[in-house]
């Protein structure tokens, strides 16, 4: 009889956020910054605005973090994140790490105005968000990034989303910074890795980091990780990397894609759907993903 294999990480032991903070039971994004600071080290800033982080964090004037934390105001992570690097030049520090960290309504939708701009401008920052796809913190409204045939509160069962998750990687890639990333919180190292990279590239950096969200997916906690790979291997949400807006790499390669439809039956948001409504978000998936595939350089 043959062993299980068992992963094996090599991540750093040392931890930057501390145990008993006030996320939810299997919460994503509480991983997806847990693994972010591992790769940057202590000496970062973060810039977080209006998001489940903002009360993850803790009340003042405790915080979860172990690194100094601005909240700003919902639609400014990017400019406040460039104020604090612009203000750590005048003072001669260049080793000081700036991160804004949003999720997808502060990024998509509300914050997608400063930071364009940031891009435009190629301010050294690295702006992460994490993509839990609905306005969580405020009671799981719909975004931009919820995606086709979702439930949430203002996309009820009758009339669940009807639009695709905006592209917000193609955005990014569209003003041709020096380094855009997409990661996932169920594979760590490769988030590690490229959190790590941004770190050394100067200039404006993006990462994109699918973190699932049980209280908003409806899906059991301890299915998180699990979530976060299917999702991968099914093809809704590749990773790889693109450096200076043309070169894309993919970082972990999919031999045989998995079909979409195990992954929707994990969370009661998709428990609505026909299965005629399946098939079109499996067509939307695959054909997303055959324009993806063809930019790749390392098929």
């Amino acid at each position: 009889m043959k062993k299980e294999k068992k992963m094996t990480l090599t991540l750093p032991i040392e931890e930057h956020i501390g145990a008993g903070n006030l996320a939810c039971q299997g919460c994503g994004a509480n991983l997806a910054l847990r693994y972010v600071l591992k790769a940057l080290g202590q000496r970062t800033i973060l810039c977080i605005p209006a998001c489940c982080w903002a009360v993850i964090d803790g009340g003042f004037p405790h915080s979860c973090a172990d690194v100094p934390i601005y909240h700003c105001a919902f639609e400014t992570a990017a400019s406040t994140a460039t104020g604090v690097k612009a203000g750590l030049d005048m003072i001669g520090d260049k080793e000081t790490t700036v991160m804004a960290w949003a999720g997808d309504g502060g990024t998509f939708d509300i914050g997608l105005q400063a930071l364009s701009g940031a891009a435009e401008r190629n301010d050294d920052i690295i702006y992460a968000c994490y993509d839990n796809e609905a306005y969580m913190n405020t009671g799981i409204q719909r975004s931009s990034a919820t995606p086709s045939g979702a439930w949430t509160t203002t996309t009820p069962v009758k009339f669940p989303k009807d639009q695709p998750k905006k592209d917000i990687d193609a955005i990014m890639a569209a003003h041709n910074i020096p380094y855009l990333a997409t990661a996932s919180t169920s594979y760590p190292e490769d988030l590690f890795k490229k959190a790590k990279k941004a770190k050394e590239i100067r200039g404006t950096k993006f990462l994109h980091i699918y973190a699932p969200c049980p209280t908003g997916w409806k899906s059991r906690p301890e299915d998180t990780v699990k979530l976060g790979r299917m999702v991968v291997q099914n093809g809704i949400f590749p990773l790889y990397e693109v450096e200076g807006g043309e070169k894309y790499t993919q970082t972990i390669k999919v031999k045989d894609k998995k079909p979409i439809d195990d992954y929707l039956k994990l969370q009661g948001r998709f428990r609505h759907l026909k299965p005629e409504g399946i098939a079109m978000l499996q067509d939307e998936v695959d054909r997303r993903y055959a324009r993806l595939l063809k930019k790749f350089e390392n098929k």
